[in-house]
């Protein structure tokens, strides 16, 4: 059964105590569960150490080989399992119990962790080396993420989900915030290797987590006797049918096609525009971290989901604009700025649309519709990865940059002023994006 969030009275916000009382209140309903908060402070750990190993990869990648094209392949070897496995992962989160199979992705990315350690702080690491061990935790990711986020509703229940939902992004960008910083530190005084080491040890706080959780008991959403691939089509057909969560699908496709490739060019931005080093590639990465952190704490406190869906539009527009200023701009302090709001608005972006679909898709699908959030989340990305790389090579990093800023931009509006668009005005979600998915709403 779906359900869309209730939301009282006509969707104004007055100042009163009252309403910021209940606001604060809201804030961090989802940190009441038990089992929520075991998985929150686990995962805050282990996503600073990834984050560590993210800046201190892409640094690794750049000083062996010093191109753009091998940094686009390497986010694309890190991400483009996602885009092809995905759907199989959602389908097995549907079917199996979630948190074996978290336990599985967060032990072999361990692994992961502490094999690039062992080659890099011993001196035998090779560039293909690289390409092999960041598609491996590509494959794992593929599995964990949708799992991860159709997870979040058997800790927290349906009430305090879009709590958790942003509560989730407002951890993910604590650790965006901490990881490069530290990692910058790290990686000038000590080498890259010594951030892969502290990543793969980050890993037993959310294994720990999970182990200590205690959950009832789930019903699966598929059998024995279904296919696979019988499931992954029927989660595909859902999304086709249901025109809300269909076209948020495909604007944040494009967004991360188009505009997350900034990242895969920072180190370029930091050491040949910028002149700085590590520690300046850091600062920009944890800039952008800073402000993902901020717009998803504003997010953390609404329990009125009104306009939702022009929210998704505004920032995307948004973030589209601050990439624009960012690629041209030669500026430290101001790059720092722009990459502020770049992360302010993106977040924003992601975690409304994540919550749009949370709110729309029935648990039986939940899984299977994560797994494409995924996809065109994370799994579009290496794609631009791979476009943004070549690019920079040809018309350089801020025309390249620019040029998916105003990309998004175009997305953005069409998607705001596309015919038949249902805005939500006045109900949280639309009456006509909360129908039952056997209805068709084109």
């Amino acid at each position: 059964m779906l359900r869309p969030f209730a939301v009282p009275g006509s969707g104004s916000f007055p100042l009163d105590k009252s309403a910021l009382a209940a606001r604060l209140a809201g804030f961090g309903s989802a940190l009441r569960h038990r089992n929520y908060r075991l998985f929150f402070f686990g995962q805050l750990i282990s996503l600073t150490g990834t984050w560590m190993q993210t800046a201190a990869l892409s640094w690794l990648v750049y000083r062996l080989t010093g191109s753009a094209e091998l940094l686009g392949l390497t986010g694309f070897a890190a991400q483009g399992p996602v885009f092809f496995l995905a759907p199989l992962g959602g389908a097995l989160a549907d079917r199996h119990p979630r948190r074996p199979i978290l336990l599985a992705t967060q032990s072999l990315s361990m692994l992961q962790a502490l094999i690039l350690a062992a080659l890099v702080l011993s001196g035998h690491i090779q560039i293909w080396q690289v390409f092999v061990l960041a598609g491996a935790v590509g494959v794992v990711n593929a599995f964990d993420i949708p799992t991860r986020q159709a997870f979040l509703v058997e800790m927290v229940g349906h009430d305090d989900l879009p709590n958790a939902i942003a509560l989730n992004s407002s951890m993910f960008n604590m650790a965006r915030l901490l990881g490069p910083a530290v990692a910058g530190l790290l990686v000038a005084a000590l080498g890259e290797g010594w951030c892969f080491l502290l990543n793969g040890l980050s890993y037993i706080a959310v294994i720990a987590g999970l182990l200590a959780m205690r959950l009832g008991l789930r019903r699966a959403g598929g059998t024995a006797r279904t296919r696979l691939r019988d499931e992954i089509g029927q989660g595909l057909g859902f999304t086709r049918r249901h025109g809300p969560i269909r076209r948020v699908l495909l604007l944040l496709g494009g967004m991360s096609l188009m505009g997350m490739p900034y990242v895969v060019l920072l180190p370029i931005f930091a050491s040949r525009i910028l002149g700085g080093g590590p520690q300046h590639l850091g600062l920009l990465m944890s800039s952008a971290g800073l402000g993902a952190l901020l717009g998803a704490l504003a997010l953390a406190g609404l329990r009125n989901q009104a306009g939702i869906e022009g929210r998704i539009a505004g920032a995307g527009l948004l973030f589209g604009l601050s990439l624009i200023a960012f690629g041209y701009s030669t500026s430290f302090p101001l790059s720092l700025a722009l990459l502020l709001a770049v992360g302010f608005f993106q977040m924003t972006h992601m975690a409304s649309s994540n919550t749009l679909i949370q709110a729309l898709v029935p648990d039986a699908y939940r899984g299977r519709v994560m797994a494409l959030y995924s996809m065109m989340f994370m799994g579009m990305a290496p794609f631009g990865a791979l476009l943004s790389g070549d690019l920079a090579d040809r018309i350089g990093p801020p025309a390249t940059i620019a040029a998916g800023g105003a990309l998004c931009m175009l997305g953005a509006l069409v998607y705001r002023f596309r015919p038949g668009a249902y805005f939500c005005r006045s109900g949280g979600v639309a009456a006509t994006a909360c129908q039952p998915p056997g209805q068709d709403e084109t």
